[in-house]
């Protein structure tokens, strides 16, 4: 990490039992960054001790269900003229940390306040790059102040206070190293999902049980397969088609176990 008088940039994180993934992730910025602010929702492993190992300020909290809502925290405490957003399992290659530094180091071009990043995402040991899933551009860069999440969907993009530029170079995302852990997270996220169906009362009809269980899965399946070309990506292309259009059934029934269980949970 770089010790200036003044910090340029700050990355921020926020982190639940990474201790796989979070070393490659700060040996990616290490370098690059300023300043390295961490928010951990009580983690188990070792994800705080490696934090701390590359110097990273720490700050323990609770794992809340709204995820953001950590990050947004890690965010605010930096203390950057701008503020790099990472998740523990994105990693900054040599060519995008060059251009990240060009841009916290100089005049912002076109007085953009925030910028999108594009990301390369492996999925069943295989880079995908059709199905919708490249570029698949995040806003991850941004001036102090400009940007902040809102903190309600687990989905969501940071909202911005000015103009948005892009970068050239990708990062890499590695969300899955493995199917189960594919499962593990879209189980958690379809949980959340479940939950916003709740809270604007979805029906749980006939009708709405025919649209979530087939017509949704099927026409998330046949775009992201067919009309995003997930099928050039062989085998993992057709997995990630299937399994993105079951996350909404996942989330019906679980939503309606909600409304129906006879069981105070």
């Amino acid at each position: 990490m770089i010790h200036n008088s003044k910090i340029k940039l700050s990355v921020a994180i926020a982190t639940f039992n990474e201790e796989s993934c979070l070393s490659d992730c700060l040996s990616s910025i290490k370098e690059l960054a300023d300043e390295i602010v961490v928010v951990d929702g009580s983690s188990s492993d070792k994800t705080v001790e490696i934090a701390k190992s590359f110097g990273a300020k720490v700050i323990l909290t609770d794992n809340k269900p709204i995820f953001h809502i950590n990050k947004q925290q890690a965010i605010d405490e930096c203390q950057g003229e701008w503020v790099l957003q990472l998740d523990a399992d994105e990693i900054i290659p040599s060519e995008l940390a060059q251009e990240i530094a060009s841009i916290t180091q100089h005049p912002s071009p076109n007085n953009c306040v925030a910028f999108w990043i594009k990301r390369k995402k492996m999925f069943l040991g295989r880079w995908i790059k059709k199905g919708g899933q490249f570029p698949d551009p995040v806003i991850r860069l941004f001036k102090k102040g400009k940007a902040h999440l809102p903190c309600k969907s687990v989905h969501e993009q940071i909202l911005v206070d000015g103009s948005v530029g892009w970068l050239k170079n990708p990062m890499i995302h590695l969300p899955t190293p493995s199917f189960s852990v594919y499962i593990t997270k879209d189980n958690r996220y379809s949980t959340l999902t479940a939950l916003e169906m709740k809270e604007k009362n979805l029906s749980i009809g006939l009708g709405t049980k025919i649209r979530y269980l087939f017509f949704k899965p099927l026409g998330i399946f046949f775009s992201l397969y067919f009309r995003h070309l997930g099928f050039l990506d062989g085998f993992p292309g057709f997995v990630f088609a299937v399994y993105s259009g079951l996350h909404q059934a996942s989330a019906f029934i679980k939503y309606w176990e909600m409304r129906t269980s006879i069981y105070d949970l």
